[in-house]
């Protein structure tokens, strides 16, 4: 019985700390799968100067890349054309890296699906289908839910006042078990393709994404909870009163005398 009662908290909780999960997540798995952000990057950045390897080789890398984190391949095999040689873009570190990175995706996919599917289910069964709760409620969930993202912002935000580069050692110091991923810009063609600037954008890029999406919920809630605010006095009680005609026909009802 007890364990009854406390289930709709859990479930508001859940979907309250879902709602900032699957934002982020969800814009990180749009930077991961977009081909033509990886394109770019390698322009931004001179790939091309610093590997030594024609740029479209180095775009059916990128393609590869992508496609490796969605398959069921254990690791990582690009082989490019190099001055009229074929060799393998990335060495024996490089591949055993990305494999360490693929898990990582893939922990991110999950926790954007499990995240969707909490969210999907809250608004099913809690608002939609045993109606426990409204739609006023719900928005204001969402804002809830908003504000643990900003808070978990702020947190991430006091690490990088730092700067970021210690801030993305950190990162994958506390993400990585090894130290595979210090690799040597001057021999290693992952980091020359993608490096730290790179990386940094793409944060700065996913940070505003949700931001801007945070807005979007934010506004929204405040617009319908202001235009419902009618609807909810009603609903509490605050403007139902007896009608005269019900209070006249009671007294023409009443026995005379």
């Amino acid at each position: 019985m007890r364990l009854w009662s406390i289930a709709p908290k859990l479930a508001a909780a859940a979907f309250v700390i879902a709602i900032p999960v699957f934002l982020v997540t969800a814009n990180v798995r749009f930077l991961v799968s977009d081909v033509g952000f990886y394109q770019k990057g390698l322009r931004d950045h001179n790939a091309v100067e610093a590997t030594g390897i024609a740029l479209p080789e180095l775009d059916r890398a990128a393609q590869e890349i992508i496609d490796y984190f969605e398959n069921d391949a254990a690791t990582l095999r690009i082989v490019v054309l190099n001055q009229g040689q074929e060799e393998p873009l990335f060495n024996s570190k490089e591949v055993q890296h990305m494999q360490d990175v693929k898990h990582l995706m893939r922990f991110v996919y999950r926790l954007n699906e499990v995240s969707l599917v909490i969210l999907l289910s809250y608004i099913c069964c809690v608002v939609l289908w045993t109606r426990s709760k409204g739609l006023r409620s719900l928005a204001r969930e969402s804002m809830m839910g908003v504000g643990v993202g900003f808070g978990a912002l702020a947190f991430v935000g006091v690490f990088a006042l730092t700067g970021f580069d210690e801030t993305w050692n950190r990162f994958h110091k506390i993400v990585f078990r090894n130290d595979l991923w210090q690799l040597d810009p001057e021999t290693d063609h992952l980091i020359q393709m993608f490096p730290e600037p790179f990386w940094q954008g793409a944060t700065y890029l996913v940070g505003a994404l949700t931001l801007a999406e945070a807005a979007v919920i934010v506004l929204t809630a405040t617009v319908y909870l202001f235009a419902s605010r009618g609807e909810a006095v009603v609903a509490g009680g605050g403007l139902v009163r007896p009608l005269p005609v019900a209070r006249a026909a009671t007294r023409e009802s009443e026995p005379r005398a």
